[in-house]
């Protein structure tokens, strides 16, 4: 059976400005040896959590990732500040008591999902089912079926990393696009998680001919597509009543190759205590022949899916991000 192939984008937060102009001035000789000692230096405290949490029991390892997650909420005020910001342009209505929380249980749901992170090598096909539940699969299946390849429409939700994992577990095998992580050490040591039951990786430089190979082979491409994106590579189509600057690329893909595109996210049950991997039924696509404006108009559907998802489950979406940190031109920033 073919494996499904993924494709899935991280966001994560750039360096601090300080450490920037200490690289920008030091002299270019020695680099690489400071470099490679802040490397191994910011390492061995990762490598020496991941596997403190990976030995804890469960609900030990949640509780104490929860934590850290928590004091990182408490502790980190330039995260926090962009959370409250995206929570007010979303929701002016909600009043700062309920944005805070929505915040605090955001963090808590990361550091839950770091958690199941370290706890991957103990799952197995058997026991999978402990963390996450499939539902609306017959979606997937019928779309696959096709044999025109699938488009996950995904986010930074819920547990993004859990879902891919745990459908690799139960046969699906996922290729991963990433942008490798500025540390090649606690590169590697994700992607060897990440990679444990048939998925791979390879760089975001090879996207496009990946995406485009994996449609050709009738394969799943799922794509986090809710990040601040710059023209020529996105367009401004709403997000909250908001423009916001969007990659066009699953809609061009979608109406070139014919590929389903299926809204998939992995949703925090708190009543169930696990994940649900929901797939919605694929969207209908405009097509016009006018392949510029299909593409703007499909995008701005595929955005409205995402907003809908953060607008019901609001703690699951990753308010931290600069979301609309591009403006149209003649706006002014909004950061």
């Amino acid at each position: 059976m073919t494996g499904t192939r993924a494709l899935l984008l991280d966001w994560r937060p750039g360096r601090p400005e300080g450490l920037r102009q200490f690289e920008l001035f030091s002299p270019r000789c020695y680099r690489p040896k400071l470099s490679t000692l802040r490397h191994k230096l910011e390492y061995f405290p990762v490598r020496l959590l991941a596997r403190l949490v990976g030995v804890l029991p469960r609900p030990l390892a949640r509780a104490f990732c929860e934590s850290i997650a928590l004091l990182v909420y408490v502790a980190h005020r330039r995260l926090r500040s962009v959370g409250l910001r995206n929570l007010d342009l979303a929701f002016p209505e909600k009043s700062r008591q309920a944005k805070t929380q929505i915040l605090r249980r955001l963090f808590q749901g990361l550091g839950r999902q770091l958690a199941e992170f370290a706890l991957f090598p103990r799952y197995t096909k058997e026991n999978a089912s402990q963390v996450a539940i499939y539902e609306g699969f017959q979606n997937f299946a019928a779309a696959q079926a096709c044999g025109k390849g699938v488009l996950f429409l995904t986010a930074h939700f819920g547990g993004w990393e859990i879902g891919s994992f745990v459908h690799s577990l139960n046969g699906h095998s996922m290729n991963i696009v990433v942008r490798p992580l500025d540390n090649p050490y606690v590169d590697a040591m994700v992607d060897g998680y990440r990679t444990l039951h048939g998925n791979s990786t390879f760089g975001k430089q090879d996207f496009a001919r990946g995406l485009l190979t994996a449609m050709k082979r009738g394969e799943v491409v799922g794509i986090l597509m809710d990040t601040n994106m710059t023209p020529p590579q996105g367009a401004f189509v709403d997000f909250f009543a908001l423009p916001a600057c969007t990659a066009t690329g699953v809609a061009r893909v979608a109406l070139h190759t014919g590929a389903a595109v299926l809204p998939a996210f992995t949703i925090w049950d708190r009543e169930l205590g696990k994940y649900k991997i929901h797939f919605d039924p694929p969207l209908p696509l405009v097509s016009t022949g006018d392949d510029e404006a299909d593409a703007i108009a499909n995008t701005a559907r595929f955005t409205k899916v995402i907003e809908d998802y953060a607008a019901r489950y609001p703690e699951q979406w990753l308010w931290v991000h600069r979301r609309w940190k591009t403006r149209p031109p003649g706006e002014p920033p909004l950061y």
